[in-house]
Protein backbone atom coordinates (compact mmCIF):
# COMPACT_ATOMS: atom_id res chain seq x y z
CA UNK A 1 0.00 0.00 0.00
CA UNK A 2 0.92 3.46 -0.74
CA UNK A 3 1.95 5.82 2.30
CA UNK A 4 -0.94 6.77 3.89
CA UNK A 5 -1.79 10.77 3.12
CA UNK A 6 -2.74 12.89 5.94
CA UNK A 7 -4.54 16.37 4.85
CA UNK A 8 -5.07 18.57 7.57
CA UNK A 9 -8.80 20.26 7.83
CA UNK A 10 -9.07 23.91 6.41
CA UNK A 11 -10.83 27.10 7.04
CA UNK A 12 -14.04 27.55 5.04
CA UNK A 13 -12.79 30.15 2.53
CA UNK A 14 -9.93 27.80 1.83
CA UNK A 15 -12.27 25.10 1.16
CA UNK A 16 -14.36 27.19 -1.12
CA UNK A 17 -10.98 28.09 -3.24
CA UNK A 18 -10.11 23.89 -2.93
CA UNK A 19 -13.96 23.45 -4.32
CA UNK A 20 -13.28 25.89 -6.94
CA UNK A 21 -9.95 24.81 -8.73
CA UNK A 22 -11.00 21.22 -8.22
CA UNK A 23 -13.97 20.26 -10.45
CA UNK A 24 -15.52 18.21 -7.72
CA UNK A 25 -19.43 18.11 -8.22
CA UNK A 26 -20.38 15.24 -6.91
CA UNK A 27 -19.12 12.98 -4.56
CA UNK A 28 -20.05 9.25 -3.93
CA UNK A 29 -20.55 7.74 0.00
CA UNK A 30 -20.34 4.40 0.30
CA UNK A 31 -22.10 3.61 3.63
CA UNK A 32 -23.73 1.16 5.81
CA UNK A 33 -27.73 0.36 5.73
CA UNK A 34 -27.11 0.50 9.49
CA UNK A 35 -26.28 2.63 12.20
CA UNK A 36 -23.12 0.28 13.74
CA UNK A 37 -23.06 0.19 17.44
CA UNK A 38 -20.70 3.58 18.19
CA UNK A 39 -23.09 6.92 17.98
CA UNK A 40 -19.51 8.35 16.17
CA UNK A 41 -20.87 7.13 13.11
CA UNK A 42 -23.90 8.29 12.48
CA UNK A 43 -22.71 11.76 14.01
CA UNK A 44 -20.00 11.37 11.18
CA UNK A 45 -22.57 10.60 8.13
CA UNK A 46 -24.51 13.53 9.39
CA UNK A 47 -21.42 16.19 9.34
CA UNK A 48 -20.55 14.61 5.97
CA UNK A 49 -24.04 15.46 4.62
CA UNK A 50 -24.19 19.20 6.14
CA UNK A 51 -20.82 19.58 4.67
CA UNK A 52 -21.43 18.55 0.97
CA UNK A 53 -24.09 20.74 0.65
CA UNK A 54 -22.47 23.59 2.59
CA UNK A 55 -20.04 23.64 -0.24
CA UNK A 56 -22.86 22.96 -2.95
CA UNK A 57 -21.78 19.39 -3.94
CA UNK A 58 -23.94 16.43 -4.56
CA UNK A 59 -24.51 13.53 -2.83
CA UNK A 60 -24.64 10.37 -4.66
CA UNK A 61 -25.41 7.65 -2.77
CA UNK A 62 -27.41 4.35 -2.23
CA UNK A 63 -30.45 5.61 -2.26
CA UNK A 64 -31.66 3.92 1.18
CA UNK A 65 -32.99 5.68 4.17
CA UNK A 66 -31.92 2.95 7.08
CA UNK A 67 -28.54 3.75 8.77
CA UNK A 68 -25.65 5.74 8.01
CA UNK A 69 -27.13 5.84 4.19
CA UNK A 70 -30.25 7.73 5.68
CA UNK A 71 -28.36 9.61 8.09
CA UNK A 72 -25.89 11.18 5.22
CA UNK A 73 -28.78 11.83 2.64
CA UNK A 74 -31.49 13.64 5.48
CA UNK A 75 -28.70 15.71 6.87
CA UNK A 76 -27.65 16.93 3.11
CA UNK A 77 -31.26 17.51 2.33
CA UNK A 78 -31.80 19.27 5.69
CA UNK A 79 -28.67 21.57 4.80
CA UNK A 80 -30.08 22.30 1.68
CA UNK A 81 -27.90 20.20 -0.48
CA UNK A 82 -28.69 18.06 -3.98
CA UNK A 83 -29.06 14.77 -3.54
CA UNK A 84 -29.00 11.14 -5.47
CA UNK A 85 -30.36 8.08 -4.72
CA UNK A 86 -29.15 5.07 -7.21
CA UNK A 87 -31.17 1.92 -6.06
CA UNK A 88 -32.68 -1.67 -7.47
CA UNK A 89 -35.46 -2.40 -7.88
CA UNK A 90 -35.22 -5.52 -5.64
CA UNK A 91 -33.71 -3.80 -2.46
CA UNK A 92 -36.62 -0.54 -2.84
CA UNK A 93 -38.33 -2.03 0.13
CA UNK A 94 -35.60 -3.38 2.01
CA UNK A 95 -33.59 -0.87 2.28
CA UNK A 96 -36.95 1.48 2.56
CA UNK A 97 -35.69 3.87 -0.29
CA UNK A 98 -35.42 7.76 0.57
CA UNK A 99 -38.28 9.51 -1.70
CA UNK A 100 -37.26 12.56 0.00
CA UNK A 101 -34.24 12.58 -2.39
CA UNK A 102 -34.51 15.44 -5.45
CA UNK A 103 -32.95 12.59 -7.52
CA UNK A 104 -34.02 9.04 -7.19
CA UNK A 105 -32.79 6.67 -10.08
CA UNK A 106 -34.30 2.90 -9.75
CA UNK A 107 -32.22 0.70 -11.81
CA UNK A 108 -32.38 -3.04 -12.46
CA UNK A 109 -29.44 -4.46 -10.65
CA UNK A 110 -26.39 -3.91 -8.74
CA UNK A 111 -24.20 -3.54 -11.62
CA UNK A 112 -26.08 -0.53 -13.42
CA UNK A 113 -26.06 0.69 -10.07
CA UNK A 114 -22.50 0.92 -9.13
CA UNK A 115 -21.92 2.14 -12.99
CA UNK A 116 -24.23 5.17 -12.52
CA UNK A 117 -22.65 5.98 -8.84
CA UNK A 118 -19.43 5.76 -10.37
CA UNK A 119 -20.61 8.38 -13.48
CA UNK A 120 -22.31 10.68 -11.35
CA UNK A 121 -19.33 10.69 -8.79
CA UNK A 122 -16.08 13.33 -9.22
CA UNK A 123 -14.62 11.30 -5.49
CA UNK A 124 -15.90 8.41 -3.43
CA UNK A 125 -15.93 8.28 0.19
CA UNK A 126 -16.51 5.15 2.12
CA UNK A 127 -17.74 5.64 5.77
CA UNK A 128 -18.36 2.58 8.24
CA UNK A 129 -20.30 -0.12 6.46
CA UNK A 130 -20.76 -3.73 6.14
CA UNK A 131 -19.76 -6.31 3.57
CA UNK A 132 -21.23 -3.89 0.68
CA UNK A 133 -19.78 -0.67 1.67
CA UNK A 134 -16.60 -3.36 1.40
CA UNK A 135 -17.43 -4.37 -2.05
CA UNK A 136 -17.71 -0.84 -3.32
CA UNK A 137 -14.71 0.66 -1.88
CA UNK A 138 -12.89 -2.69 -3.00
CA UNK A 139 -14.06 -2.33 -6.63
CA UNK A 140 -13.11 1.79 -6.97
CA UNK A 141 -9.80 0.68 -5.49
CA UNK A 142 -9.22 -1.84 -7.97
CA UNK A 143 -10.46 0.08 -10.84
CA UNK A 144 -7.95 2.56 -9.63
CA UNK A 145 -5.07 0.40 -9.25
CA UNK A 146 -5.71 -1.08 -12.79
CA UNK A 147 -5.67 2.86 -14.48
CA UNK A 148 -9.35 3.29 -14.99
CA UNK A 149 -10.15 6.27 -13.37
CA UNK A 150 -8.11 8.55 -11.38
CA UNK A 151 -10.21 9.85 -9.24
CA UNK A 152 -10.10 10.70 -5.18
CA UNK A 153 -10.56 7.58 -2.71
CA UNK A 154 -10.63 8.85 0.50
CA UNK A 155 -11.24 6.47 3.49
CA UNK A 156 -12.94 7.82 6.59
CA UNK A 157 -11.88 6.01 9.36
CA UNK A 158 -13.98 7.10 11.80
CA UNK A 159 -13.11 5.52 15.69
CA UNK A 160 -10.49 3.31 14.08
CA UNK A 161 -13.03 1.84 11.95
CA UNK A 162 -11.32 0.90 8.76
CA UNK A 163 -7.66 -0.30 11.01
CA UNK A 164 -8.71 -4.21 10.28
CA UNK A 165 -9.09 -3.41 6.38
CA UNK A 166 -5.84 -1.30 6.58
CA UNK A 167 -3.52 -4.21 8.37
CA UNK A 168 -5.17 -6.73 5.69
CA UNK A 169 -3.55 -4.20 2.55
CA UNK A 170 -0.17 -4.50 4.70
CA UNK A 171 -0.20 -7.84 5.17
CA UNK A 172 -1.30 -8.46 1.39
CA UNK A 173 1.76 -6.02 0.57
CA UNK A 174 4.24 -8.17 2.39
CA UNK A 175 3.24 -11.32 0.71
CA UNK A 176 3.40 -9.14 -2.64
CA UNK A 177 0.27 -9.45 -3.94
CA UNK A 178 0.12 -5.91 -3.83
CA UNK A 179 3.71 -4.92 -5.90
CA UNK A 180 5.43 -2.50 -7.08
CA UNK A 181 3.92 -0.32 -10.12
CA UNK A 182 0.44 -1.26 -8.80
CA UNK A 183 -0.49 0.70 -5.74
CA UNK A 184 -3.41 1.31 -4.34
CA UNK A 185 -4.46 4.97 -3.85
CA UNK A 186 -6.37 5.93 -1.22
CA UNK A 187 -6.22 8.60 1.42
CA UNK A 188 -7.39 7.83 5.06
CA UNK A 189 -8.63 10.17 7.16
CA UNK A 190 -9.63 9.99 10.84
CA UNK A 191 -12.10 12.79 10.87
CA UNK A 192 -15.37 14.42 8.78
CA UNK A 193 -13.56 17.89 9.16
CA UNK A 194 -10.91 16.63 6.96
CA UNK A 195 -12.52 14.76 4.18
CA UNK A 196 -13.18 17.46 1.81
CA UNK A 197 -9.99 18.83 1.93
CA UNK A 198 -8.75 15.71 1.59
CA UNK A 199 -10.69 14.89 -1.63
CA UNK A 200 -9.75 18.44 -3.34
CA UNK A 201 -6.18 18.08 -2.67
CA UNK A 202 -6.45 14.83 -4.64
CA UNK A 203 -8.65 15.55 -7.41
CA UNK A 204 -7.35 16.22 -10.87
CA UNK A 205 -7.21 20.77 -11.20
CA UNK A 206 -9.67 21.85 -13.10
CA UNK A 207 -7.87 23.29 -16.60
CA UNK A 208 -8.99 27.45 -16.62
CA UNK A 209 -12.38 27.61 -18.98
CA UNK A 210 -11.77 30.58 -21.47
CA UNK A 211 -14.27 32.65 -22.97
CA UNK A 212 -15.45 32.15 -26.18
CA UNK A 213 -16.03 35.86 -26.40
CA UNK A 214 -12.50 36.96 -25.39
CA UNK A 215 -10.86 34.46 -28.33
CA UNK A 216 -13.35 36.01 -30.76
CA UNK A 217 -11.04 39.34 -30.61
CA UNK A 218 -8.03 37.51 -31.73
Amino acid sequence: MDEIVKVPAEAPAALRMMKSSSGIQGVCVYCGSGKGLSSAYAVAARKLGKELADHNIRLVYGGGSLGLMGEVARAALGAGGKVTGVIPEFLGSRELMLKDVDELIVVENMHVRKQLMFDRADAFVALPGGIGTLEELVEQLTWSQLGRHEKPIILANIEGFWDPFLKLLDHMKQETFIRAGLPVHVTVVDTVEEILPAIFANAEPQAPAQEDGVLAKF
